[in-house]
């Protein structure tokens, strides 16, 4: 069975809609576009809201000069894209999902393969949560607090207590937490050994055991035009 993980970027106080100017794709710590690299290794399969998919669409394909990999892995990986208006993606390797997308989802996540990833997309990452169908979360946390916007879970949403299999500091302050939902259990072939790699001084250097790494990118139009980074959300 595939695991279907949830990644963002998010705000100290719960927000993965970005009102404010807290996340910078520009100031991206090493270690943390690293992690980011390892993660995409373990993913077969994106899935994404129609807004979001048009913004990855209109820009990462236009990209000639990549030097992150992000463009490649975005044109060969299986992406599926949440609509009841779009006909034709453009875009290879990319399948419509209409109304009966959960049913679809569902049955995709019965099959072999890697790993389902969710990135931005807030509706149809609603809607998944909602449905009880996530494995994983995996969140980038920024030391900023927005104060509005949406947030990770929808409102008045409740679940049991999640299972904390990684904690990591970066050294531009973004924290990066691993949650599995109870019940879940990753398999050992997909995990990654982190407690080799090097971490930053104090508190946030954490010893924790082998741990998957996986997070997705995207981009999104900011204040002052297209800005392109981790986890851009739209619905």
């Amino acid at each position: 069975m595939r695991t279907l993980a949830i990644t963002q970027n998010i705000t100290l106080d719960g927000s993965i809609e970005m009102l404010g100017d807290w996340f910078d794709p520009a100031d991206q710590d090493p270690q943390l576009l690293e992690a980011t690299r390892r993660q995409s290794e373990r993913a077969d399969a994106m899935l994404l809201g129609r807004q979001t998919f048009e913004d990855f669409r209109g820009y990462w394909p236009r990209q000639t000069d990549d030097q992150t990999g992000i463009t490649d892995e975005l044109n060969q990986i299986q992406k599926y894209v949440v609509s009841s208006t779009m006909a034709d993606p453009q875009w290879r390797n990319s399948t419509v999902l209409t109304d009966d997308w959960i049913a679809q989802v569902r049955a995709s996540k019965g099959q072999e393969g890697r790993d389902i990833v969710v990135t931005g997309s807030i509706t149809p990452t609603h809607t998944l949560i909602e449905s009880g169908l996530v494995d994983e979360y995996r969140l980038f946390v920024y030391p900023a607090v927005q104060g509005r916007g949406r947030r990770l879970f929808p409102d008045g949403y409740e679940m049991p207590r999640l299972q904390l299999v990684e904690a990591r500091g970066f050294r531009n302050g973004v924290s990066l937490l691993h949650y599995t939902v109870r019940g879940h259990h990753p398999r050992g072939p997909r995990w990654t050994t982190i407690s080799q790699q090097a971490a930053p001084p104090g508190p946030f250097r954490l010893r924790m055991p082998p741990l998957p790494l996986r997070v997705s990118r995207s981009c999104d139009r900011g204040g002052g035009g297209r800005r392109c980074g981790s986890l851009r959300p739209r619905r």
